[in-house]
């Protein structure tokens, strides 16, 4: 137990609460790391504070300082698409074809479940890709948002991506605290693969997307945001301050022509050599993947491509697919003669500028994570809310508690380090091993990351939070404050279907359509309820509103097209 205490939840809670209340994340995020030094010091913690911030860069490896040279590399490619006029060209291009807000919302929702192998370049290249697109159906960058984050992280739980390996080794650590010898329990794997169904969060709010983006409703703040964008053509709050904002930034792109090349070719770089680098990196080896094949030995050759991205290296692979985004722009530039290699640096550095708002929250919200761990305020809550409970109401008490510490410390996977060395031991004890035991222990992991995920999602000080509304132009505090009831309501379902499972013991798979249903009833209700309490209409328009032809509005600013 922390030696602090309840005081241990006071930090990042503050944060929170700060950066909903005045929607100032950067400032909310300081005090935040301030209040937790001062605890943790007994002083006035200003040397702590830095230390924490300094640390928060460098930790892990170097794994965070890699995550900021990927996003501002990525800031310098998304600045060379712009210059070379490929985003004008693949707006002009999809708006032929998506010519629906329920299309574009389709087609962000499907590129989210495409890009399965890791939720960072899942929101990197779904955001950037859907951003000008909805802007010119006048979805708001809320709702795209929302739909960017709630399809990455999921989706990257529940495949083959970089979350796998990191699952697996949680699946080892908490067997070993049960003092489970591993040739007395199942492959790790198949533990992972029994957990899947339970992850029910991840599911559910995958299929709350297709939900909200098929049907064209909305409740709560999201009404409100698509209900001000479909009638006015904002698609950001008048004083809202976009994570990024690359016309505002970059100006008008130099190009005089616009190709969808100079759109297409660099973001293909981006995936083929994100890719690449991370097969690389695991010790993926072509000839003998190739060789397998040829001699009809499926089976070696899907494991040399399982261990390959087991042991990748996402962080730096997406370094690397970034910085050849951005070479890929030097190259475009002078090939259609837009701009020299001179203007091509300068526009490069510029690019790092329209993501400084972005790294500077992350830096603070790893800085957070310092304060949490500093203060055992993980352990603290995991402890103090998971002791010896009925066997029924485990699975659901799990996952609100995770849900909880992942909210107030804004990481998904140190959530879900803190509780599975604490859970799985009490699903072992309770049932007293055996095979009830090992199959409580699989609904123990999938409901830690199913509570993991959902506090990620709710909370402002959550990487992926920030890099969603980063890639999409929203304003940070807009996408939670929005985001957040369809994110709670999929929470409650998921609890609601975990008691039906404890007490009845109804398999997961027919909980889960049932749980579809009920979100398909909720969403139907909520909308109307809202809607007929604010006086306007539940569903957002099919077509888009007839522009004024000074195109959609961004922060209260005119957009010229």
């Amino acid at each position: 137990m922390s030696e602090f205490g309840a005081l241990s939840i006071l930090p990042p809670l503050l944060a929170i609460a700060l950066a909903v209340a005045t929607r100032k994340a950067i400032l909310s995020l300081f005090l935040g790391i301030w209040s937790g030094a001062v605890i943790y010091t007994g002083g006035l913690g200003i040397v702590q504070t830095f230390d924490w911030i300094v640390a928060a860069i460098i930790a892990d490896d170097g794994f965070q300082a890699t995550i900021l040279v990927f996003t501002l590399l990525l800031g310098s490619g998304v600045a060379m698409v712009w210059n070379l006029g490929g985003t004008y060209a693949v707006r002009d291009w999809a708006t032929e074809r998506l010519d629906t807000q329920r299309k574009a919302g389709l087609a962000a929702w499907v590129l989210g479940l495409v890009l399965f192998f890791d939720d960072y370049a899942n929101t990197a290249i779904a955001g950037s890709a859907m951003k000008d697109v909805s802007d010119q159906l006048r979805i708001s960058r809320e709702k795209l948002s929302y739909i960017v984050d709630s399809t990455a992280a999921p989706v990257a739980t529940l495949g083959i991506s970089s979350w796998v390996a990191f699952q697996l080794s949680l699946i080892d650590e908490g067997y070993a605290e049960a003092g489970v010898a591993e040739a007395n329990r199942p492959s790790t794997f198949e533990v992972f693969l029994a957990s899947i169904p339970f992850n029910m969060y991840a599911i559910l709010a995958v299929a709350m997307v297709a939900i909200v983006v098929l049907w064209g409703r909305d409740y709560g703040e999201m009404l409100t945001a698509e209900h001000r964008s479909w009638t006015s053509g904002k698609v950001t709050r008048d004083e809202a301050v976009p994570m990024q904002d690359v016309a505002g930034e970059l100006g008008e792109p130099p190009a005089s022509t616009t190709r969808l090349i100079n759109f297409f070719a660099p973001v293909a770089v981006l995936i083929v050599v994100t890719v690449a680098t991370a097969f690389w990196s695991g010790g993926f080896a072509p000839t003998g993947f190739l060789s397998d094949l040829l001699a009809a030995e499926f089976g070696s050759a899907g494991d040399r491509l399982w261990s390959a991205v087991i042991g990748a290296d996402f962080a730096t692979a997406l370094m690397i697919g970034a910085f050849g985004m951005v070479l890929s722009g030097f190259v475009l530039g002078r090939a259609y003669r837009i701009f020299g290699f001179g203007e091509a640096t300068e526009y490069a550095v510029d690019g790092f500028g329209i993501m400084l708002t972005a790294v500077s929250i992350l830096v603070l919200a790893w800085g957070i994570g310092e304060v949490i761990s500093a203060l055992e305020t993980g352990q603290y809550v995991a402890e103090a809310t998971v002791g010896t409970v009925p066997q029924p109401v485990l699975p659901a008490l799990v996952l609100i508690v995770a849900g909880f510490i992942a909210f107030s410390t804004g990481t998904s996977w140190g959530t879900m380090g803190i509780m599975t060395p604490i859970a799985v031991p009490i699903a072992w004890e309770i049932t007293g091993g055996g095979a009830e035991g090992h199959t409580l222990v699989a609904v123990m992991v999938g409901v830690i990351f199913s509570g993991a995920i959902f506090g990620d999602h709710s909370s402002p000080i959550s990487d992926t939070t920030v890099l969603s509304a980063t890639f999409t132009g929203a304003d940070l505090i807009d996408h939670v404050r929005t985001q957040i009831y369809y994110a709670v309501t999929v929470a409650m379902v998921s609890v609601a279907l975990l008691l039906v499972w404890g007490f009845f013991g109804i398999s997961p798979f027919v909980l889960l359509p049932i749980g579809v249903l009920l979100l398909v009833a909720l969403v139907y209700l909520l909308s109307e309820f809202d809607a007929a309490r604010r006086g306007i209409d539940p569903v957002s328009v099919s077509e888009p509103q007839a522009d004024d032809g000074d195109g959609p509005v961004v922060g209260g600013a005119e957009q010229e097209e």
